[in-house]
This record gives structure tokens, C-alpha cells and sequence, in this order.
């Protein structure tokens, strides 16, 4: 008898995390007061990466609006890549699917606990 050191079929990840949508968004930028648009590159329950027409720093806070959905969100910018400053990550105050996508993972649940138990 072998053997192995595979997780259960339970603990084992196999769902998407994220997906891969482009998606019209407008970032209202609360200390600015300015609102602009953007679009998503990807997007899952806590938050997305985006491509803006302007840089925004790490820490802002922002109102992100899908006018898609007519659903919008607080947020804050969580990651600025390096070389591309206008390529922002966003994490959502509050986890939930704003983003209109119908066919999600069944791991997309509105608990905000899997993001505090992986830091």
C-alpha cells in the first residue's frame, strides 16, 4: 500500500480565484474628487486589477462604479506595478461580485475570511 502526501479532495484548490474580463469601470477618486474611467484587466470577489489613464498611489481611497451592473463599491488601491504605473490593484471594502459575471466559482462566497487566513 502507497503512500502520499496529497491533500484531501476537500482542501485541494482547483477553482478559479479570478477571471479574466475586460469590464467598463469609473473610479471616482475621493481626495481628488475627480472620477474616471478605467477598465478592469481581472477581477474576483475581493477586488481587481485595473487599467487607468492616470496613476493613483498606493492607499487611495476610491468609489469604484460598474455601470454595467449599476453596482458600485468602496475601495481602496491596494498594488501599483512597478513599470506600469497606470495598471492598478484594487481590494474591495466590502467582498462582493459587483462586476455582473453570471457564470462564477462555487468558491465565490461574500465570507471575507479567505484573504485574512493567507496573510
Amino acid at each position: 500500500m502507497s503512500t502520499t502526501n496529497n491533500p484531501p479532495e476537500s482542501l485541494r484548490r482547483t477553482e478559479r480565484r479570478s477571471t479574466r474580463v475586460p469590464i467598463e469601470v469609473q473610479i471616482e477618486v475621493h481626495a481628488r474628487q475627480v472620477v474616471f474611467a478605467g477598465e478592469t484587466v481581472v477581477v474576483n470577489l475581493h477586488g481587481a486589477l485595473i487599467k487607468t489613464p492616470e496613476p493613483l498611489e498606493r492607499g487611495t481611497q476610491i468609489t469604484l462604479h460598474v455601470p454595467l451592473t449599476g453596482k458600485s463599491a468602496a475601495a481602496r488601491v491596494v498594488f501599483v506595478d512597478s513599470e506600469d504605473s497606470h495598471s492598478i490593484g484594487i481590494e474591495l471594502a466590502k467582498p462582493q461580485n459587483i462586476w455582473g459575471i453570471s457564470l462564477t466559482p462555487d468558491d465565490w462566497e461574500t465570507r471575507g475570511t479567505d484573504v485574512e487566513e493567507h496573510r
